[in-house]
C-alpha cells in the first residue's frame, strides 16, 4: 500500500516516508468510503443501537418518507401490466385499489399510534409485498377453478 500511493503523497509535495504514506492512505479512506447500512424499523434496531452507540452518533440517518399515492399507483401498474387481469374496466379497477388499500393501511397505522400506542410499519417493500401477493393468490385461484371446471366436465362426461 506504501509503495503504491508514495506517488500521490510526492504529488502534494509532502515527503514520502512511511507515516506520511500511511497517514494519507487513511485520510483518503476516510474521505472516500461511503457505506449504507438499511435497518427496517421492524425488528431489532434499538437493540442495535445500544449495542452500537456509533451507528446512531456517527451516522447521518435518512428518514424516508411514504410514497406518494401517485407513485404507488405507477408501481401497481407496471406491475400488474403483465397479469391477465380481464377487461381493462376490471385491470382499472384492480391497480387503483392497490394504492388505495395500501394508502388506508397507513392511516390505520396511524390511529392504532394514536389510540393504542403501538406501531403498525408499511414500508414499500409490503407494497411490493402486496402484489406479489396478490398475483400469486389470483394463479392459486385460476389454477383450482381450471382443476374444479376439469372435474366437473370429466364427471358430465362419465355420467352421459
Amino acid at each position: 500500500m506504501i509503495n503504491a500511493v508514495r506517488p500521490k503523497v510526492k504529488g502534494e509535495g509532502k515527503p514520502d516516508t512511511r507515516e506520511n504514506c500511511w497517514t494519507w492512505f487513511i485520510d483518503s479512506i476516510k474521505k472516500n468510503l461511503h457505506m449504507a447500512i438499511c435497518f427496517s424499523p421492524v425488528g431489532d434496531m434499538r437493540r442495535r443501537a445500544r449495542q452500537f452507540p456509533a451507528l446512531v452518533n456517527c451516522t447521518v440517518i435518512d428518514w424516508f418518507h411514504p410514497w406518494p399515492y401517485e407513485a404507488l399507483f405507477n408501481v401497481g401498474k407496471s406491475f400488474l401490466s403483465q397479469v391477465d387481469l380481464g377487461e381493462d374496466k376490471v385491470r382499472e379497477a384492480v391497480v387503483k385499489f392497490m394504492p388505495y388499500s395500501f394508502t388506508l393501511v397507513n392511516d390505520l397505522g396511524i390511529k392504532l399510534l394514536e389510540q393504542e400506542r403501538r406501531y403498525a410499519y408499511t414500508t414499500p417493500k409490503s407494497f411490493l409485498e402486496l402484489i406479489k401477493l396478490f398475483i400469486n393468490m389470483l394463479a392459486q385461484k385460476r389454477d383450482a377453478l381450471d382443476k374444479n371446471k376439469e372435474r366437473y366436465e370429466t364427471g358430465l362426461i362419465k355420467l352421459k
